[in-house]
C-alpha cells in the first residue's frame, strides 16, 4: 500500500524516532514492504519512518536502480534498517547535493563525512554492525537524520537557507505540488 509523504512543517518529522521492539511491533513485514513501495513510487532511493507519520527508528533504503558500470556495488543494495544507531562517523566532510521526499523541489549540497558505522537490525530482525563509505554512507547517513528528527536544509549554508526560506515556507502553509502522495500540515 502506497502511504503518505508527510512534508516540511510537519511536527512529526521533527520527532527523535524511538527504538522499537520487533518482536510485538504489529505488521512489521507489511510496513517495511509498504515503505519500499511508497518510495518506489515516489522515484526515491531511502524513506524513514518520520517520513510516513512514524515515530518508529526505522528507514528503508534501495540503490539498485543507481547500478552500473561505474557503481556495481549498487546492485542489491536494498535494506531496512530496524532501530538503528549510527556508532562512528569518519573521513573527510564531503558536500554533494541532496533532495528529500519530504521537501520536494529543494536540492542543495550537504556536507557529510565519508564514513560510517552503525548497527542496526534487518528485515530478518538479524543484528548487523557495518561499515558503509561513500554515496552509501550518505544516503544512509540522510535516512538517519530523519529518524533524529533532522532535515538536510538544517545542514545547508545560512546563504543557502536564506535562499531557500521562501519555498520552505511554502510548503509549512501546504503549498505544494508532487506527483505522489502527501500529507501536510494543513
Amino acid at each position: 500500500m502506497i502511504l503518505p509523504i508527510y512534508i516540511y512543517g510537519h511536527p512529526v518529522l521533527r520527532k527523535v524516532a524511538q527504538d522499537i521492539d520487533p518482536e510485538t511491533y504489529p505488521n512489521l513485514k507489511e510496513l517495511i514492504d509498504n515503505m519500499f513501495e511508497t518510495m518506489y513510487n515516489a522515484d526515491g532511493i531511502g524513506l524513514a519512518g518520520p517520513q510516513v507519520g512514524l515515530e518508529d527508528r526505522i528507514f528503508v533504503v534501495d540503490l539498485s536502480p543507481l547500478e552500473d558500470e561505474e557503481h556495481p556495488e549498487f546492485k542489491d543494495f536494498k535494506k531496512a534498517f530496524i532501530n538503528a544507531h549510527i556508532i562512528e562517523r569518519g573521513g573527510e566532510l564531503d558536500a554533494v547535493e541532496e533532495g528529500c521526499l519530504s521537501i520536494p523541489g529543494i536540492h542543495e549540497k550537504v556536507p557529510r563525512e565519508e564514513e560510517i558505522r552503525i548497527q542496526y537490525l534487518d528485515e530478518n530482525l538479524q543484528p548487523h554492525d557495518e561499515v558503509f563509505s561513500g554515496f552509501r554512507a550518505r544516503v544512509i547517513q540522510h535516512e538517519y537524520d530523519h529518524i533524529d528528527g533532522i532535515l538536510f536544509v538544517d545542514k545547508i549554508s545560512p546563504l543557502r537557507k536564506r535562499m531557500v526560506k521562501g519555498k520552505l515556507a511554502n510548503m509549512e502553509k501546504g503549498k505544494v505540488a508532487c506527483e505522489y502522495r502527501i500529507r501536510t500540515v494543513r
